[in-house]
């Protein structure tokens, strides 16, 4: 028992020091992949960037933080309200860029291809 205790101590000891800070949004005023990409310039041209996601698709904008580094949510929605566009809401994941793509994945309802 003890071990098994020891090991999940461990185990979130190692994850926590190893976790990821992402700050993702939800964007108004995207409606093109040149509003995409706008976004997207603004972001990687920050020096606390790791990985950025702008998906035009599902409105979501995310910036992975690198390691020790810190942004706050105000100076985020301000990178994205000066390029033109508004935020609806902001949080803070512990999750990687990957991570988000892959939910956003799941999430999206599949495509049949067309009409039969």
């Amino acid at each position: 028992m003890k071990k098994l205790c020891l090991f999940v101590l461990f185990h979130l000891c190692i994850s926590s020091a190893f976790a990821v800070t992402t700050i993702k949004a939800e964007v108004n005023g995207m409606v093109c992949a040149f509003c995409a990409k706008g976004i997207e310039k603004k972001l990687n041209a920050l020096p606390q960037r790791q990985q950025s996601l702008v998906d035009l698709k599902s409105r979501v904008v995310a910036l992975q933080l690198k390691e020790g580094q810190t942004l706050t949510d105000q100076a985020f929605v301000q990178v994205i309200t000066e390029a033109g566009y508004s935020v609806e809401h902001v949080q803070r994941v512990n999750q990687s860029i990957e991570a988000i793509q892959a939910a956003m994945k799941q999430a999206a309802p599949a495509t049949t291809g067309g009409p039969q």
